[in-house]
C-alpha cells in the first residue's frame, strides 16, 4: 500500500493545534525504552539552554515498539521548557526511514527553521550536542549537519571501511561520518527530503542516513560536520550484529550509484567539509570484539563462496584470501589497502551488473567484510586514536587513488564487459 504521508490523522491534528515550530527535533524509536527518556530530557535542556527564544517540537516517531518506549517518551515531563512534544508512531514501511520521512512532513507542516535528528539509544548526549547541532543551520546557514565524533578504533567499521571511503572517493566530500545518526537540516532540505519519491522503496526501512548525505551532496546543499565528542550508544560485536547492518548500508550506498552515476563520474579528487562547533563530551570508551568469530566467519564463507570470489576478484586478491583461509596464526590475517579497495569495487560493479541477483552476491562479501575487521584489529590493537585516524585516511586515500579503477570496471560491465 502506497502511504502519500507517513504522518497519521491524530498526529496531523497535534501539528495543526501547534500551526508553527522554529525547531523540530526528531527522534527516530523502536524499543528503545531504556534510553529515550534521556535522550529526550538533555534534547530539552539543551533547547532550553542555547535556544531559550524559539518555539521547538520533540517529535517522537516510533516504529510500533511493542515495549514501553511510547509511555516512556510520554511520561518525560517538558513542561518546565515550554516546549511541544508528540509522540507518534509513524505509516509506511517498518524502518528509521519512514520514521524520519514523518520529521520531516512535521518540520514542513510547521514551517520549521531547522531540525536536528537523534538516535535514541544515545548515552553520551549533551545540552551541547544540541547546540552544535543546530547553531551552524540557524546561524550559519548551512542546510547539511552531520556528527564529527572521536569513536574507539573498532566502533564503526562499516563506516570506516567502506563508507567513507566511497563518499570521499566517488563523490569528492570528505565526511568522515555519513552515517552517524545524528544530524541538522535546514527547513529547505527537510521539505527537499519530504517530497522525493523513496519512500515505498528500502530507503524507507534502511540506509537512510547515507541517502541523506548522498542526496544533500548532489543537490549542492551547504554541508558541514560538527564536533559532538565521543559516542556512546548500544555497541555491537561485528562478529555478531553488524551482517544485516552491512548488507543495508552498502547494498543502499551501491545502489545509489546507479542512480547518481552521472555525479559520481564527473567527481575529480575530494575536499574538505567544514569542521566546526566547540569541542563536547568525553573520549570514546575502549572495547575489544571477538577475532576468531570474525576469522571463522570468513574461514567458513571461503567454503562456501571460494569459488565466486575466485570469479569477481583479481587474482592477486584472491590469493591473498585463499592463503588466509588456511592460516592459523590470528596475528597474520592482515591485507594490504589496495586488496580492500579493489575487494569493494569489484563487488559494487558486479552489483550493478546483476540486478536481480545484486543481495544474493553481496551476501558473499559479509565474509571478506569480517576478514577486513580482523585486519583491521591487528592493525590497529596498539594504534592510539589519532594513529587509528591516520590509518583510516591513509585507507580512504587508497580508494582515491584507485577511483580510475573503478570507472574503467562500471564501464566495462555497462558494455557487458566481464569483471574478473
Amino acid at each position: 500500500m502506497r502511504f502519500l504521508t507517513a504522518l497519521r490523522q491524530p498526529t496531523i491534528r497535534k501539528l495543526e493545534m501547534l500551526e508553527s515550530a522554529h525547531i523540530v527535533v526528531g527522534i527516530p524509536t523502536y524499543m528503545s525504552a531504556n534510553t529515550v527518556d534521556k535522550v529526550i530530557s538533555t534534547v530539552c535542556q539543551g533547547l532550553h539552554l542555547y535556544f531559550p527564544d524559539k518555539r521547538s517540537l520533540i517529535f517522537v516517531s516510533d516504529g510500533g515498539s511493542t515495549d514501553d518506549t511510547r509511555e516512556v517518551a510520554r511520561s518525560v515531563d517538558v513542561s518546565d521548557y515550554e516546549h511541544e512534544k508528540i509522540v507518534a508512531i509513524y505509516r509506511g514501511l517498518p524502518g528509521k526511514g519512514s520514521a524520519l520521512r514523518a520529521v520531516f512532513e512535521a518540520a514542513t507542516f510547521l514551517d520549521a527553521e531547522a531540525v536536528a535528528l537523534f538516535d535514541a539509544d544515545l548515552r553520551s548526549i549533551t545540552p551541547e550536542w544540541v547546540r552544535n547541532i543546530l547553531q551552524p543551520v540557524l546561524k550559519d546557514g548551512y542546510d547539511y549537519i552531520t556528527p564529527y565524533y572521536r569513536r574507539y578504533k573498532y566502533d564503526g567499521t562499516i563506516t570506516n571501511t567502506v563508507v567513507y571511503p566511497l563518499v570521499r572517493a566517488l563523490f569528492g566530500k570528505r565526511i568522515r561520518q555519513p552515517i552517524g545518526g545524528d544530524f541538522g537540516l535546514s527547513s529547505a532540505l527537510a521539505m527537499h527530503y519530504a517530497k522525493q519519491k523513496v519512500w515505498e522503496t528500502d530507503v524507507a526501512r534502511f540506509g537512510i542516513d547515507i541517502w541523506m548525505t548522498i542526496n544533500a551532496i548532489t543537490g549542492n546543499f551547504r554541508i558541514a560536520q560538527t564536533r559532538l565528542g565521543a559516542k556512546i550508544h548500544n555497541v555491537k560485536d561485528p562478529a555478531k550484529h553488524l551482517s544485516d547492518m552491512f548488507r543495508q548500508v552498502v547494498g543502499t550506498i551501491f545502489s545509489l550509484l546507479d542512480e547518481y552515476e552521472d555525479f559520481w563520474m564527473a567527481v575529480k579528487g575530494s575536499e574538505d567539509v567544514p569542521i566546526i562547533g566547540e569541542e563536547v563530551g568525553e573520549e570514546p570508551q575502549p572495547f575489544d570484539i571477538n577475532v576468531q568469530e570474525l576469522i571463522d566467519y570468513f574461514k567458513l564463507g571461503f567454503q562456501n563462496f571460494g569459488k565466486i570470489w575466485e570469479s569477481i576478484l583479481e587474482p592477486e586478491d584472491y590469493e591473498i584470501y585463499e592463503r588466509l583461509a588456511h592460516e592459523t596464526d590470528p596475528d597474520k590475517f592482515v591485507i594490504p589497502n589496495e586488496t580492500w579497495a579493489r575487494t569493494v569495487y569489484r563487488y559494487a560493479a558486479v552489483f550493478h551488473s546483476m540486478p536481480r541477483q545484486r543481495f544474493k552476491v553481496l551476501n558473499t562479501l559479509i565474509p571478506l567484510y569480517n576478514l577486513n575487521v580482523a585486519n583491521i584489529y591487528n592493525r590497529l590493537k596498539d594504534a592510539d586514536y589519532d594513529e587509528a585516524e591516520a590509518f583510516f585516511d591513509s585507507l580512504a586515500r587508497t580508494f582515491e587513488d584507485l577511483k580510475g579503477y573503478f570507472v574503467g570496471l562500471w564501464r566495462s560491465v555497462a558494455k557487458g564487459g566481464a569483471t574478473a
